[in-house]
């Protein structure tokens, strides 16, 4: 990577941090989400446990609905300041699309550091391979940071865009999620451990990378 393109993703991440920390709303939209749902399934469960498949299912179900909350805002709040033309303007297209992943994947580390000891003390759930788990969830967010960032960018020029983003979204991350949900439930130990899913996931994760880069310069430089 040339040094100009990482400043410019740099600078692009700076600005990004900036302008989500002044505006905390789809932080803590996000948050209170996965904070709710888990305190509610807790309470429904009366001190009762979840199965680890199940477990993991839950936990990423969570995962995956509380980054739509703002996850889609990458581009949208730009188009809604009248920012986005002057970021055109100036900005080459591949800092800005790995600035804003970088962003986004950084926004969903910390939901899942967030969400993550909560799930072990609500859930009552154990991690008997925590390297795994944890592995498991970073190759998680980082294929939703690549494939949302690209989406995100495809959703904000259509007319109709509510529910368009996690309509667009769930097919693509499939490959990602699936396999994040059975590594999940093996970490918690629902079963021995298929590795391969690790190798297969951050596979993915590379290839959402390389092709998101490859079609935002048809998106950026779109007359």
């Amino acid at each position: 990577m040339n040094s100009s393109l990482w400043t410019g993703i740099k600078l692009v991440l700076c600005k990004e941090l900036t302008m989500g920390l002044r505006f905390k709303a789809a932080w803590a939209s996000m948050f209170m989400f996965a904070l709710t749902t888990l305190a509610c399934v807790s309470l429904a469960m009366q001190g009762g446990q979840l199965e680890p498949k199940m477990a993991a299912a839950l936990l990423w179900m969570i995962i995956f609905f509380a980054s739509m909350v703002g996850a889609d805002r990458g581009f949208a709040d730009e188009d809604a300041a009248g920012t986005l033309m002057v970021l055109k303007l100036y900005g080459s297209a591949q800092p800005v699309l790995f600035g804003k992943m970088l962003y986004s994947f950084f926004l969903l580390a910390m939901l899942v550091l967030f969400i993550a000891p909560l799930f072990f003390v609500l859930m009552g759930a154990e991690a008997v391979f925590p390297g795994v788990f944890v592995l498991t969830l970073l190759l998680g967010v980082a294929g939703i940071a690549a494939a949302g960032t690209l989406l995100a960018a495809l959703a904000v020029g259509a007319r109709v865009k509510n529910g368009l983003f996690a309509v667009l979204m769930l097919p693509v991350i499939l490959p990602v999620f699936l396999p994040a949900i059975f590594l999940t439930a093996e970490a918690l130990g629902g079963g021995s451990l298929s590795l391969n899913y690790l190798g297969g996931m951050a596979l993915y994760d590379g290839l959402l990378a390389v092709g998101a880069s490859v079609l935002f310069d048809y998106l950026w430089y779109e007359d």
